[in-house]
């Protein structure tokens, strides 16, 4: 069987793009399962797929977490991966579907959990915002005069939060200039001067998942899907975590990447292999996906009196 791929809510599991992609696991949160039923529901997938990939975005509430955690210790477990993947909700489930794909193939456990930080630098997460007034700074940066703007009933903002943090004010038609080439005014746009420039798209073949809020617009399907030469435009129920993490219920959330799983296998096969030096699993990158220990181990320390056992003179 696969590696089973988990995330913690049925909204972050995009239908599959062919019969052969197989289904998310689902980790219930504490309010919907106990700690027994949690245990048992993790132990059977770990005997059925042998391994299990979980993405753990760091806007999941603390609860959530800690559950997740407090199972792989009693389990004793290092068959449970727990990847901290920075992507606002839609880009979750993307990056989700996207290690579905890649179970399938003939990659070790070790490899898809190493993968995801690499296919996730290639997933362009954004929004149609109504108001910027609640949008974390630390995500994407806000003028004061985008702030300022927000309380007008009929702004709209788009906002890209990956792999780029970029804001831009529409016009009144909801339009921008935007394209895959450069984002020439962003700057100015995000901190309220000058034209709208919205950022620019990928440069690869990419398909577009939209998921609609409490804001009412076509501008995603109509205009960015076009500008940015998707290959497809695919609309998804909106995930519940997504109003909290874009600090508005008025919003039509969106992300881009890679659909086709060639493409998807050749990006993680081109990538040199290591052996992880404490669990022995192989991975990518520079980092073990299942106990997070780097691929090089840490410079030593200098030498101190009390470390070496000796006293000054």
């Amino acid at each position: 069987m696969p590696t089973a791929i988990a995330v913690t809510s049925d909204d972050l599991v995009l239908p599959a793009p062919d019969r052969h992609t197989p289904g998310a696991a689902l980790l219930h949160p504490p309010e919907q399962h106990d700690l027994e039923s949690a245990l048992a529901g993790t132990s059977a997938l770990l005997e059925r797929h042998g391994h299990l990939v979980a993405l753990v975005p760091p806007w999941l509430p603390r609860p959530t977490v800690q559950r997740l955690h407090t199972v792989r210790a009693i389990l004793e477990t290092d068959r449970i991966a727990l990847l901290d993947i920075d992507l606002p909700p839609l880009g979750t489930a993307l990056l989700a579907r996207q290690l579905r794909q890649l179970s399938v193939c003939d990659f070790s456990p070790g490899i898809i959990a190493s993968a995801a930080r690499l296919l996730s630098h290639y997933i362009y997460a954004g929004a149609l915002l109504g108001s910027v007034a609640k949008l974390d700074r630390v995500r994407v940066p806000v003028g004061l005069g985008a702030h300022a703007r927000s309380w007008s009933p009929s702004a709209q903002f788009a906002v890209l939060a990956h792999p780029t943090p970029h804001l831009a004010k529409l016009g009144s038609g909801g339009g921008g200039r935007t394209g895959r080439g450069g984002s020439h005014g962003a700057s100015r746009a995000a901190h309220g001067a000058g034209p709208a420039a919205l950022p620019a798209g990928p440069d690869f073949a990419t398909q577009l998942t939209f998921a609609r809020g409490q804001l009412a617009s076509d501008w995603v399907a109509a205009e960015l899907a076009p500008a940015w030469q998707v290959q497809g435009v695919m609309e998804n129920p909106l995930p519940a975590a997504s109003p909290a993490w874009w600090g508005t219920p008025k919003l039509v959330e969106f992300a881009a990447g890679i659909p086709d799983l060639s493409v998807l296998y050749q990006l993680v096969a081109s990538v040199r292999r290591e052996q992880c030096r404490w669990c022995g699993l192989e991975l990518i990158g520079d980092r073990c996906g299942f106990c997070a220990a780097p691929l090089t181990a840490p410079p030593p320390t200098a030498a101190t009196p009390a470390s070496t056992g000796r006293s000054r003179p």
